[in-house]
């Protein structure tokens, strides 16, 4: 495996809300009672998020076009009216999120080979694929691939198959676009995991193009994934599709998961390929939320330094689900990451991904 990683880029909605702000508009929505209030918002404060880019925000100050208020039953809009708004917005967002790729590459449309799209949080067909190829004059012929539904780490295996094809032919040109808008599955009942999730996702796209690596090249270079399903762990991390909206649920138990298993199987992978857990120079870890990067960060003994960057990235943008790791490693970059760099990822199943880069 080896993608030269070309350019990166990454594009977010013109809306932002404070997340002070959301927790006051959701209070004003959900018919709950006084308790379950007062942890709806302490759930918000603790969520280690600042400010969420949305699709259904219309301006900086919290103005909205969102769904609204919970209905007479309390549920919220059908998914056919979610889709609606996924299939207007993601496109275009995933185009900024590509052209701003394609510019750092030094790299025309048409000299794209490869498509890889990845997204979890809408259906369309034609979908995302068939909005880049016109909205970045991709070749007609262009090898499209797309990876749907695999949650938070859905960048790694897009990342995976872009190798597969660079290693397959040297002349390929990769684009992988990640995009995702999680807020139009806002949840309206009461479920702590889902309201969690509530407090911690946003919308954003992260795109990177590659191609095979060239003799004596230097720069970010993926030579390795790996995958790993934790045993015990198929109810702790799901994403269905529901009558109103698609529903992520998060268990407690997905930190102390992560805790017990990472290490082991991180320390084995990377040992297959010449690296141990000290040679790591950087680290671009998935802000699946606060207690997330504190079980990594403790699992693997790495300083709070290792994971700012990711930290940053949560507080600033909110968890975007698959496009996150691709902002990470772009921040990486324009700070003069330090290889050998290690992504780390978790997904429903709970599954770790990695990627290793030199």
């Amino acid at each position: 495996m080896s993608l030269r990683l070309l350019g990166l880029g990454s594009a977010f909605p013109p809306w932002s809300i404070d997340q002070a702000r959301a927790a006051e508009i959701v209070s004003d929505w959900l018919p709950f009672d006084p308790e379950r209030m007062r942890r709806l918002r302490a759930l918000y404060r603790r969520a280690g998020v600042e400010r969420r880019h949305s699709v259904l925000l219309e301006d900086a100050e919290g103005g909205q076009r969102f769904f609204g208020p919970a209905q007479p039953d309390g549920r919220g809009p059908g998914t056919r009216a979610r889709m609606e708004v996924y299939e207007r917005e993601a496109g275009p967002l995933a185009a900024r999120a590509g052209r701003a790729a394609l510019a750092q590459a030094d790299l025309a449309g048409p000299e794209v080979t490869h498509l890889v799209t990845v997204s979890c949080t809408g259906f369309q067909a034609p979908g995302v694929d068939a909005a880049l190829i016109g909205a970045l004059e991709l070749p007609p012929t262009v090898a499209r691939t797309h990876v749907g539904f695999m949650g938070c780490h859905g960048a790694f295996n897009g990342l995976r198959v872009a190798a597969a094809f660079a290693g397959a032919d040297p002349r390929a040109r990769v684009l992988v676009c990640a995009v995702e808008l999680p807020t139009v599955h806002f949840y309206y009942g009461w479920d702590a995991g889902k309201v969690v999730a509530n407090a911690l996702f946003a919308d954003g796209a992260a795109a990177a193009v590659g191609r095979a690596p060239e003799d004596g090249e230097a720069g970010p270079t993926l030579v390795a994934s790996g995958s790993c399903l934790f045993p015990d762990s198929l109810e702790d991390m799901t994403w269905i599709v529901g009558d109103h909206g698609f529903e992520m649920s998060l268990s407690s138990r997905v930190p102390d998961l992560i805790g017990a298993n990472l290490r082991p199987w991180l320390e084995r992978w990377l040992g297959e390929h010449g690296c141990a857990l000290a040679d790591v120079a950087s680290w671009a870890v998935h802000p699946g939320g606060p207690r997330i990067l504190d079980a990594v960060g403790g699992a693997l003994d790495l300083p709070p330094a290792a994971t700012r960057v990711s930290r940053e990235v949560l507080e600033q943008r909110g968890n975007m689900s698959s496009p996150t790791v691709l902002v990470i490693l772009e921040r990486l970059r324009e700070a003069g990451m330090k290889t050998p760099c290690v992504a780390l990822g978790f997904g429903p199943g709970l599954v770790a991904e990695a990627l290793l880069l030199r």
